[in-house]
């Protein structure tokens, strides 16, 4: 078995901090099977390959989830890249860990066609190139939502993205624009719907030096020494600012800086066309305080002693955003006339905004940390029903029948075809309605398909996931009667009534 001492050392002394004997047992088990199962097997770095799956166990540890998401996380590559079935770790860990498991098993087939044109210059010179890039994208974003019938599934994915992006630089150079326009278009996106200001940020800063790499380059010149000063600034204003909130009798938790992440920088940028005085939040003041009311009352004394900039006064706690951040904003002349944001949050808001939903899923006592419905939070509710805005296009959830399941998409489903372009199909759909959907010469030309390499009639109905290829012969007589029986879409309906020559 292949010896990683320092890792897995360091992700026990992380799981001590908060798991029981038993969930701790749990998460050693995971380790001695994932080892076992990659053993022999290395990274493109040349690392043992079963130094991934610590990685990303240990960033989940880190935000202290629960056992099964902490075992799932160690073995989540062990289905795809290893002769283990989600019936063995059935077996060996139960149906939650295996559940989890096969879920980002079934997301990794998720990704951009590998045909896609990358380079941003070229999508910006062809519009029609760029807008079927955005389509495909759209439907990657909603089938991966699609296909996750428990968040925890995603957290785990987001963290594998991560980890790999953190490492890309082992990956072979024609893979890695792919992989990092992947990760700007869907999986940043998707870590800010969920609230997970830092893993958004992180993902976005990594992928942004190989989507584009001049203007990284350039950005990076350009605001490297203003960033240096600007942090001395703020270094002078927190202590200024505590001391003031203290000497009016306030309980400070804490106050410190942050930077801007770099390529969310460089998207404000674009909006006022270079000029880099008018970005006030470069680097930002955060104050941390108890609960709400001190909050406001900090707000009124920040602006009895500086004066805040017009217009620039924003109440995320009143009214949250889609994704549930809650702060206050304000932008106000500090010490010296310098402009500087200031945002202002309850330890509990500070959380969500940099963690967003894994901050409500922590560890709890016990096999099964998966909460009851009746008692769970508002605030997973209320985030569980604002996801869909991620796209517009999204439906609302019918039931939310358990805290940790999703059910955006009943009424749809989302399937592969063997060049790994999406197609968005209704619920119910059979082989018949993806021909179709792909072209109608396609369709009228069918005779046979299979799913995911195993032939199945061609009345089945198909599953979100699913890699679909239709088997056709230019000899085919064209389309048959019996099809119209179990059809779903108006589609497939209607050139199958043209080609019989059928009244509609």
């Amino acid at each position: 078995m292949p010896r990683t001492p320092d890792e897995f050392a360091t992700l026990k002394a992380v799981i001590a901090s908060y798991m029981s004997r038993d969930d701790q047992r749990l998460i050693e088990s995971a380790y001695r099977f994932s080892a076992r199962a990659h053993a022999g097997t290395a990274r493109q770095s040349g690392e043992p390959y079963v130094v991934h799956p610590l990685a990303v166990a240990h960033y989940l540890a880190s935000r202290s989830l629960d056992a099964a998401t902490i075992a799932a996380a160690l073995l989540h590559d062990v289905i795809e890249d290893t002769a283990t079935t989600e019936r063995d770790l059935e077996r060996e860990f139960g149906p939650e860990v295996a559940s989890l498991v096969a879920g980002v098993t079934k997301l990794g087939r998720i990704r951009l066609s590998s045909t896609t044109p990358l380079l941003p210059e070229f999508l910006r010179r062809r519009a029609e190139e760029r807008q079927r890039f955005e389509r495909q994208v759209e439907s990657l974003r909603k089938m991966l939502l699609a296909m996750t019938d428990d968040i925890r599934v995603i957290l785990i994915k987001l963290a594998d993205r991560l980890h790999n992006m953190q490492t890309l630089t082992a990956v072979p150079e024609h893979k890695r624009a792919r992989i990092a326009q992947e990760t700007l278009e869907i999986y940043a996106p998707l870590a800010h719907r969920l609230g997970m200001g830092e893993m958004k940020g992180q993902l976005e800063d990594l992928a942004f030096p190989y989507v584009y790499p001049a203007e990284q380059e350039q950005l990076q010149a350009m605001i490297g020494p203003k960033i240096q000063e600007r942090e001395q600034y703020i270094l002078r204003f927190q202590r200024i600012l505590r001391a003031f909130l203290e000497s009016e009798e306030m309980w400070v938790i804490d106050v410190h800086g942050r930077v801007k992440h770099l390529y969310s920088l460089w998207r404000k940028l674009n909006r006022y066309e270079g000029d880099l005085a008018k970005i006030y939040d470069l680097v930002a003041i955060r104050i941390i305080l108890p609960d709400p009311a001190d909050c406001y009352q900090a707000l009124g004394l920040v602006h009895s002693r500086w004066n805040p900039l017009l217009g620039r006064i924003k109440d995320y706690i009143a009214t949250p955003k889609p994704n549930g951040y809650r702060s206050l904003h304000t932008t106000v002349f500090g010490p010296d006339g310098e402009i500087v944001e200031v945002q202002i949050r309850t330890p509990e808001m500070h959380e969500h905004a940099e963690y967003g939903i894994a901050a409500h899923w922590h560890y709890a006592e016990g096999r099964h940390a998966r909460e009851d419905a009746q008692e769970a939070s508002q605030t997973k509710l209320e985030w569980l029903q604002e996801l869909h805005r991620w796209q517009e296009s999204l439906k609302d959830p019918k039931e939310l029948k358990k805290v940790l399941h999703l059910d955006f998409f009943s009424d749809q489903i989302f399937v592969f075809t063997p060049q790994g372009d999406v197609i968005k199909l209704p619920a119910g759909s059979t082989p018949i309605d993806f021909a179709y959907a792909v072209h109608s010469d396609i369709g009228n030309a069918t005779t046979g398909a299979k799913v995911d390499g195993r032939l199945i009639p061609l009345r089945t109905p198909l599953k979100n996931g699913d890699i679909v290829e239709i088997l056709s012969t230019k000899a085919s007589k064209g389309p048959k009667r019996d099809w119209l029986k179990f059809v779903k879409t108006q589609k497939a309906r209607t050139h199958i009534k043209a080609q019989l020559h059928l009244a509609s």
